[in-house]
C-alpha cells in the first residue's frame, strides 16, 4: 500500500491516485484543499464565477474519496490572500502563506501520519514537498518514491543567470534566481533519501542525473492528455496564423523570443497570450496591449481556445516536461518548443511540430512564416499533431506508473 502526497494535487498527480486506487494500491491520498463539487458552499460561490472555477480545480473523482485526507489551513488562507491581493502573505519563499509554506505544512502534516505507525510498503511525495515524510518513512523503512516533475535546480540556475545577464530586463520574472540556499538544500536532501526518482521528460531526467548526492535509480514516464477531440475550425478570414502562448508571462518560458518572432511577422499573426504576470511591468503593458491577452481560463475554456489556434509557442529555457504540449497537439495544434522541455520526447521534428535552439526568436520566425505561407504543410502538421496525441494518453502514463508502483512495492526494503 503507498501514500500519496501532493498539496495542490495538479492533473498528473490526480492520474496517479486514479491509478493507484483502481490497481488497490492506495492506502491515503494527502492534499490541501479537497472541494466538493454542487455542494451548499459551492453554489454559494456562484455568485463570482472566477472564484468557483478557482475552487472547482480542487475537487476531485469520487473514487478517490476514500482515501483522501486533508490538510486544508494554509491552503486556504493562501487562497483568500491570493484573491484579495495581499501578496506580501504569499510572494516571498518565507511568506506565511507562500505555496513554499504550504507545501511544508502538509510534508510535517504527513510525517507525522507516516510516525503515528500506519501500515504501508511507500510513500509517494513531490519535489519541495517530501523532506520531512522522507525522514519519518526511513525511519520506519518504507520505501521513498520522489517524482521531480521539474528540471533539476542547478539547471535552472544556471540558464536564468545566463538569461538574466542576456535579457537584464526580463530577470524580475525569473524567479529560481530568488530561491534560498535553505530550499535548494532540502531539494538536494529530498534526492538523496529517495529510493526511487521518477521524471516526465529525458530533459528532466537528464538534470537529476548529475545531481551530487543522488542515490537511486531515475526513471522516464512521460504524462498524458485526454487524446484528441473537438473539431477544428479552418483558418481565420483575415488567412492570418493564429498563434497562442500559453504559461506565466515569464523569460524561463522564452516569453521574449516569442514576443519578438511574432512581432517580425508583422500583421500577418493573431496572437493570444493566456498566462498570469509574474511581474507588474515585464512585459510592459504596452506591449501586451498589441495583442490579445487572458490572465487565466478554466481547464475547458483552455481547450476551446486552443482548438481555434493553428500554433502553439512553448519555447522554455527549462521544463520538466509541458503538459500544454500534449494539450495543444489534441487540439490539433503545431507546437513549437525547446529541447529543454518534453519536446523531444513527443514530437517528430518537422512532421508533427518543431523543435527550436533556445533563446531564437529567428528559428521561431522561420517556422511561424513556414506555416503561415504553406497552409497544405500547415495542416498536414495539424493532423498529425493530432494523430500523435491519440497515442499519448493518461491509460498509458497510468499502467507505466503501476508497473513501477508495483516493483517498489514488492522490493524489499535494504537495513
Amino acid at each position: 500500500m503507498i501514500l500519496l502526497s501532493h498539496p495542490t494535487a495538479n492533473q498528473n498527480v490526480r492520474q496517479t491516485a486514479l491509478a493507484f486506487a483502481d490497481a488497490h494500491l492506495l492506502r491515503e491520498f494527502w492534499t490541501g484543499v479537497n472541494w466538493k463539487r454542487d455542494s451548499l458552499l459551492d453554489r454559494l460561490a456562484g455568485f463570482s464565477p472566477r472564484i468557483r472555477s478557482e475552487l472547482r480545480r480542487r475537487s476531485f473523482a469520487p473514487e478517490l474519496a476514500p482515501f483522501i485526507r486533508t490538510d486544508p489551513a494554509r491552503e486556504w488562507l493562501r487562497l483568500v490572500a491570493e484573491q484579495l491581493g495581499w501578496k506580501r502573505l504569499t510572494r516571498d519563499e518565507h511568506a506565511l502563506f507562500s505555496v513554499d509554506a504550504v507545501y511544508q505544512s502538509l510534508d510535517r502534516r504527513v510525517a507525522e501520519r507516516i510516525a503515528s505507525g500506519l501500515t504501508i510498503k511507500a510513500v509517494y511525495a513531490y519535489d519541495d514537498g517530501a523532506l520531512a515524510t522522507f525522514r519519518a518513512a526511513r525511519e520506519r523503512g518504507i520505501r521513498c518514491v520522489y517524482e521531480h516533475p521539474v528540471v533539476s535546480w542547478r539547471i535552472v540556475r544556471q540558464l536564468q543567470q545566463e538569461e538574466a545577464e542576456l535579457h537584464p530586463e526580463w530577470a524580475p520574472t525569473l524567479g529560481a534566481l530568488r530561491d534560498s540556499e535553505e530550499k535548494l538544500a532540502r531539494k538536494d536532501e529530498e534526492l538523496a533519501l529517495a529510493d526511487l526518482v521518477v521524471t516526465a521528460s529525458s530533459f528532466a531526467r537528464e538534470s537529476v542525473l548529475r545531481a551530487p548526492k543522488l542515490n537511486a535509480p531515475v526513471a522516464v514516464i512521460p504524462y498524458g492528455t485526454q487524446g484528441a477531440t473537438g473539431i477544428r475550425p479552418g483558418r481565420s478570414s483575415q488567412g492570418k496564423l493564429r498563434v497562442l502562448f500559453v504559461g506565466a508571462l515569464s523569460q524561463a518560458k522564452g516569453l521574449g523570443y516569442a514576443l519578438e518572432a511574432v512581432e517580425r511577422l508583422g500583421g500577418e499573426a493573431e496572437f493570444t497570450l493566456i498566462g498570469r504576470r509574474v511581474s507588474p511591468m515585464v512585459p510592459a503593458p504596452a506591449v501586451l496591449d498589441k495583442y490579445r491577452w487572458l490572465p487565466s481560463l478554466p481547464h475547458d475554456e483552455l481547450l476551446r481556445e486552443m482548438s481555434r489556434h493553428d500554433v502553439l509557442l512553448f519555447p522554455s529555457l527549462h521544463e520538466g516536461f509541458g503538459l500544454v504540449m500534449t494539450e495543444a497537439m489534441s487540439q490539433g495544434l503545431v507546437v513549437i518548443t525547446t529541447p529543454h522541455t518534453a519536446g523531444p520526447d513527443l514530437i517528430s521534428d518537422g512532421a508533427d511540430g518543431f523543435i527550436v535552439p533556445i533563446r531564437s526568436s529567428a528559428a521561431i520566425e522561420e517556422k511561424l512564416a513556414l506555416l503561415l505561407h504553406d497552409p497544405e504543410r500547415l495542416r498536414a502538421l495539424q493532423e498529425a499533431a493530432r494523430e500523435k496525441a491519440r497515442t499519448l494518453t493518461w491509460e498509458n502514463y497510468r499502467q507505466r506508473l503501476l508497473h513501477l508502483a508495483r516493483e517498489v512495492v514488492d522490493t524489499p526494503v535494504e537495513s
